[in-house]
């Protein structure tokens, strides 16, 4: 009897069956609502970030088959199939979410928390809504006449807009349509309203502008306003060239560029919006049926809710982060690490004693160096205001910034800037690899020789993430632990002159001569198969990406 064939989930598929366990959370009553609101935009981020790589990349992969390049992906089920399955699964999560929302909605209104809209305000809440459009709405508007634009303008893919449609009710046939982005960046997606005593009043920003459209509209002869959410998600894959000219930082800024003009790969609208709008919006841009069309509710762009306001009246159980018991009585970190190591786990402990070591380095008058890698870091980061106090200090600093961290690269290169400015020296990653690793070695002299402190660290060198996400940090001056983490850096900093030295390692642990290159070779055959690199979206070398 034949072995019947093991049927293999693809990674997208696989990928989604995560995102549902997240939706699981945010359907659980034993969680803390504000908690469960806050995985309802993790999962509608995840779900973002998903369409812009993944989908993405499936539909670059669809069109190299269909211009007849043979791919070497070495997929078990075709991009086409692959993408449907990812529709049918997408449509049922969004069925589930909106359960889970309108679920959430009803335990919101036993803790006398309303959502209003813009037909549901009292004339107290109309005044103060009136007066907030005139003072801090209006100045961030740019309401578009996209019928009167030849070409469509460009939508960013992280934003929400409004579709409008302007009728007069004596003519229905004299219509009009206009786009308005939702400005939430620059002011923040809820607004609290005026409220009676014991009760919170929550207004979306979009509603605000939905209660303003004629006041918006005023300069045309329009009596009847439509409005409806939408928004678009775009292909955000980066595609980084091959011109030995350009370093890899103006490679990340010139692929950060091309990405504006990144394909729509989904289009999620309010189910309920004007048929004529819809179609004319597929229409300008290039939409048709096949493509991933996903009909929502009102609300669109739940990302937004990870910062859902504080208005419950039940408080957070979940105990602050506490600093480490050996290192809370005030202690020099030195002192602490040169006899023990100390494991700190995030969020249960502080992120500060990280934090405060690098202090502590920055004005030690015996710390020489500090070297350290970061991927992701905070928007007011207090790790690089520490690396700049201690470059100042006259210590000699070096970090290795992954400019390919991914939606990061635009942010690192600010960082990249701001370091080089201040005297660091600022290494960016090492070709067709991803410096991935958390780690830091500061040189000390003690006596008459040379101590290695620091530590290593999973998760991400980032103040705000750190205060969420389960990591693990291990302060240390293990003498072995730090040999390898100097090796480390030796790499980083001159990877180049480490091949002879790995093909020397490869023969220590009898490896066949010409592994390293007949890998590299396999890699040089893959590209060639892959005649339009930018049409494949690099799969071979993002495949395991996060």
């Amino acid at each position: 009897m034949a072995e019947k064939k093991r049927s293999i989930i693809p990674r997208d598929i696989s990928w989604l069956s995560f995102n549902a366990r997240v939706l699981q959370e945010a359907n659980d009553p034993t969680v803390p609502l504000k908690e469960r609101i806050r995985f309802l935009g993790i999962h509608s981020n995840n779900q973002d970030e998903f369409f812009r790589v993944r989908v993405a990349t499936l539909k670059r992969m669809q069109l190299v088959m269909k211009k007849g390049v043979k791919a070497a992906m070495h997929l078990e089920k075709s991009p086409d199939h692959i993408l449907e399955e990812i529709h049918k699964v997408v449509l049922q999560q969004q069925h589930e979410f909106a359960r889970i929302w309108e679920n959430i909605l009803g335990e919101l209104r036993k803790q006398k928390i309303h959502f209003i809209n813009e037909k549901q305000l009292s004339k107290e809440q109309e005044l103060f809504v009136e007066k907030y459009y005139d003072d801090e709405v209006s100045p961030n508007l740019i309401p578009l006449m996209i019928e009167d634009i030849p070409k469509m303008p460009y939508l960013r893919d992280k934003s929400i807009y409004l579709g409008v449609v302007m009728r007069k009710k004596s003519k229905s046939y004299q219509q009009k349509y206009a786009l308005i982005e939702i400005p939430a960046k620059a002011l923040g997606r809820f607004v609290l309203l005026p409220s009676k005593a014991g009760e919170q009043h929550i207004m979306l920003l979009e509603d605000v502008i939905r209660y303003n459209l004629k006041h918006i509209f005023t300069y045309f002869d329009f009596d009847s306003f439509n409005a409806h959410l939408f928004k678009v998600t775009k292909d955000a894959e980066l595609d980084i060239d091959n011109d030995i000219s350009t370093d890899i930082a103006q490679k990340i800024e010139k692929g950060i560029k091309r990405r504006r003009e990144g394909k729509p790969v989904r289009f999620v609208y309010d189910k309920d919006m004007d048929a004529g709008l819809l179609e004319y919006l597929m229409r300008r841009l290039n939409l048709s049926r096949k493509d991933n069309l996903i009909p929502g509710g009102r609300i669109h762009n739940f990302r937004h809710f990870m910062d859902f306001p504080d208005v419950f009246n039940t408080r957070n159980p979940r105990k602050p982060s506490f600093i480490h018991p050996a290192l809370d009585d005030g202690k020099k970190m030195f002192d602490v690490l040169k006899q023990q190591d100390v494991l700190l786990s995030f969020p249960y402990h502080s992120f500060t004693s990280l934090i405060h070591l690098l202090r502590e380095a920055a004005m030690d008058a015996d710390v020489q160096s500090i070297k350290l890698t970061a991927y992701r870091l905070a928007s007011n980061s207090k790790i690089i205001n520490a690396l700049i106090n201690a470059v100042r200090n006259g210590k000699k600093v070096t970090v290795v910034l992954e400019l390919k961290a991914r939606f990061d690269e635009e942010a690192n290169l600010y960082w990249k800037e701001v370091l080089e400015q201040e005297g660091v020296k600022v290494l960016t990653g090492v070709p067709n690899m991803k410096v991935h690793a958390k780690a830091c070695v500061i040189t000390r002299k003690s006596g008459n020789r040379l101590m290695h402190y620091g530590f290593i660290s999973t998760g991400n060198l980032n103040e705000k993430t750190a205060r969420i996400y389960g990591d693990h940090c291990l302060l240390t001056s293990n003498r072995l632990i730090m040999a390898d983490t100097n090796r480390l850096f030796n790499y980083l900093e001159k990877p180049t002159s480490w091949h002879g030295a790995i093909a020397g390692l490869q023969n220590a642990v009898g490896l066949p001569h010409g592994h390293a290159q007949k890998h590299t070779s396999l890699h040089q055959q893959r590209d060639r198969q892959c005649q339009s690199r930018q049409a494949c979206g690099h799969y071979h070398q993002n495949q395991f990406a996060e």
